[in-house]
């Protein structure tokens, strides 16, 4: 009988947060990865060998693409796509906002995603075409209509705020409220799960997003890149929505001349 790789990644999610939850007073050692405020700790390092055990065992000839470890080429047609820690600076801080988060891809195609949230013990999880659940229960985006209704959300490094900081400003003038919580794959998941009505941010990576872009799209949302081309994992960025409001926001990053 095949493996389910959502059953798998599942399981290999709540591996690396029992790996965070034991080490959340403790992180080990913290350092900057390149640019300050972008951290990492052995917390990072050893929940990804948690994960990788089990995916590896599972799917020996998948390839696999994980932020700490890097890629590994497969033979199947299949990858796993892993942060085992999303939301690094929240974790070292005691931040409870923060995730692992496993895609799975088949031919270069989104199946099935998982982020899971250890110190709230909320697991978000999507099959392709087959909706998408939190703690095994259904959601759904939310049904806000207007921008000036909705509490959206983004992200961004303290060093990279110039690249933000102006649609920041630009959405706190039109949306009800704005917020910055520090992890894409949550923002991404709460948007489907109708707790924040929009997402965007700008140079995230292929383990930023996969999971919670199916996420979303599996919760009836959408996702492009801001200017509304088509979303890709390697994309510049990325703007999730309940679709209702997807063009009004799309809008403010393409102004009309």
């Amino acid at each position: 009988m095949p493996v389910d790789p959502l059953v798998v990644a599942v399981a290999a999610a709540h591996d690396a947060g029992a790996v965070l939850l034991r080490r959340a007073r403790d992180p080990g050692s913290v350092r900057e990865k390149g640019r300050r405020g972008d951290l990492v700790t052995d917390a990072d390092r050893a929940a990804e060998t948690a994960v990788l055990e089990r995916l590896t065992l599972s799917f020996p000839n998948a390839a696999i693409l994980a932020e700490e470890g890097g890629m590994r080429a497969g033979s199947s047609g299949e990858r796993w796509i892993v942060d085992p820690l999303d939301g690094t600076t929240n974790f070292a801080h005691g931040y409870p906002l923060y995730c692992v988060s496993i895609g799975y891809e088949r031919d270069g195609e989104l199946i099935a995603g998982v982020i899971y949230a250890p110190a709230i013990d909320e697991c978000f999880t999507a099959r392709r075409g087959a909706g998408a659940r939190l703690n095994g229960a259904p959601i759904r985006v939310s049904n806000v209509e207007r921008v000036r209704d909705a509490m959206v959300c983004t992200g961004f490094q303290p060093s990279d705020f110039a690249r933000n900081g102006p649609w920041f400003a630009a959405m706190s003038d039109r949306a009800q409220a704005v917020r910055r919580d520090g992890s894409a794959a949550l923002d991404l998941a709460f948007v489907a799960c109708g707790r924040f009505d929009g997402f965007w941010e700008f140079d995230l990576n292929p383990w930023d997003v996969a999971a919670g872009m199916l996420l979303v799209r599996e919760a009836g949302g959408a996702v492009s890149q801001t200017t509304g081309e088509d979303a890709r994992l390697d994309a510049p960025s990325i703007l999730a929505t309940n679709g209702r409001i997807h063009d009004e926001i799309a809008a403010v990053f393409s102004p009309s001349d």
